[in-house]
């Protein structure tokens, strides 16, 4: 099987499998958004400010620093390219809905007078606060919220996100451990729109090829002790066990295999698909396997190590070949200030009208993939189709990606995953 998988809105995934299909959808013209587009341009230069409310604390922590290096070196690029747009941020952290930051760095990003605030990583905190955000005039644009309950909620059109619904990672995930052989399948699933969301589409696409669900134990947002549902998934005897978590895998994964429970036969989710080298013994996820949205990040490696010697050079810490979402984040940067100059105008709902179209949602756009490149066309009268590094993008009428990869990842004995060419 190839490691990386487009998959249509048709959702035919078991016939896509280790090859490219397009993730295509109808109806791509933004409402009060004009089909030819291609009318905007600057208007005098534009100071876009923006916020972040991405992880820097709680259970996705550590998808913090790649997320806010690829929006550090978005701004960097955007500003030094001095073609009409300047951004400003103010950073901030969205926590977890069990500590909840959000409470009090929302309000802060707001009052900061951002028009834009990126983030959060998680779905179901995200959903926290979306109506506070949308409902001040403001765009909330997530490089990884991935829950399809964000497809349908009324957010004013002013939600963006540049990750895929799990309605896709769900059917490729299941639809790999049928292909694996597994006949029946248990889970532990964080109790949230996130988890238990992509667990559902799992389980659709695993039942549909023929497998059996046969345990499914939630926990919730801030629990500690997992033995209760280690047991339960345990008792059920699957072949193969799903772990749709986030930084709780920590914890569930040494005791689950250290159990007793072949790695092998164990799965991951871009929630939990991270570098485990320093936490775990050397061989403890050795044949595990995960998926992650995005690209291949060794076919941009140009890119993260740009991204990282950036991040190092502000003064963080090297990132570790830690780069999820990393790409997102740049993108969703990259598309705001685009989208600033075509409408001329740093207004949320003014941007959020010409989102769509600087992603190539709308027909007539020119191709280009950097900020600098699009911004010429803009500048020069014309309509910029921003083909990113995380993927083509090109939004629906709902601020969600229509094309999308999905990578299969398989663990080695350092704890590390890496792209699966099985």
């Amino acid at each position: 099987m190839g490691a990386f998988t487009k998959a249509s809105a048709s959702r035919k995934v078991a016939t896509v499998l280790g090859s490219l299909a397009m993730l295509a959808t109808s109806g791509l013209v933004l409402a009060g958004c004009a089909a030819d587009g291609g009318n905007g341009g600057a208007v005098g230069d534009l100071t876009l400010k923006i916020g972040t409310a991405l992880p820097q604390t709680g259970n996705l922590a550590f998808l913090g620093p790649p997320e806010e290096a690829g929006v550090s070196l978005a701004v960097k690029e955007v500003n030094e390219a001095a073609k009409g747009v300047t951004i400003e941020v103010t950073w901030g952290d969205s926590g977890d809905t069990d500590n909840k930051a959000y409470e009090t760095e929302i309000p802060r990003l707001l009052d900061a007078g951002v028009t834009a605030i990126l983030g959060a990583a998680s779905s179901g905190t995200s959903l926290q606060f979306i109506d506070d955000v949308t409902g001040a005039g403001v765009i909330q644009f997530s490089p990884a919220n991935t829950s399809a309950a964000l497809t349908t909620y009324d957010d004013n059109g002013l939600y963006f996100r540049t990750a895929p619904s799990d309605v896709l990672q769900g059917e490729v995930l299941g639809n790999l451990i049928a292909a694996d052989g597994h006949q029946t399948l248990g889970m532990i699933v964080l109790n949230d729109s996130y988890g238990t969301g992509l667990a559902q589409f799992v389980s659709d696409a695993f039942t549909a090829a023929g497998g059996t669900v046969v345990a499914q134990p939630t926990y919730n947002t801030g629990d500690t002790n997992f033995d209760a549902q280690v047991a339960e998934v345990t008792a059920a005897a699957p072949d193969a066990i799903v772990l749709i978590t986030f930084e709780e895998v920590k914890t569930i994964a040494p005791a689950l295999i250290g159990g007793g429970y072949a790695s092998e036969n164990v799965y991951f989710v871009d929630g939990n698909l991270a570098n485990y080298s320093e936490d775990f013994a050397a061989g403890l996820l050795e044949g595990a396997k995960g998926t992650l949205p995005g690209l291949d990040i060794t076919t941009i490696a140009d890119f993260t190590t740009r991204m990282n010697d950036n991040w190092v050079a502000e003064g963080n810490d090297d990132l570790a070949d830690v780069f999820a979402y990393g790409p997102e984040a740049y993108d969703a940067v990259v598309l705001l200030a685009l989208a600033a100059l075509e409408a001329g105008s740093v207004e949320g709902v003014d941007m959020a009208a010409k989102l769509q179209e600087v992603s190539g949602g709308v027909d007539g756009g020119t191709k280009c993939t950097t900020f600098a490149e699009c911004a010429d066309i803009i500048n020069g009268g014309g309509q910029a189709d921003y083909d990113g590094v995380s993927g083509p993008i090109t939004f629906n009428e709902v601020g969600d990606p229509t094309e999308a990869s999905i990578g299969v990842y398989q663990y080695g004995a350092d704890n590390v995953a890496v792209p699966f060419n099985g």
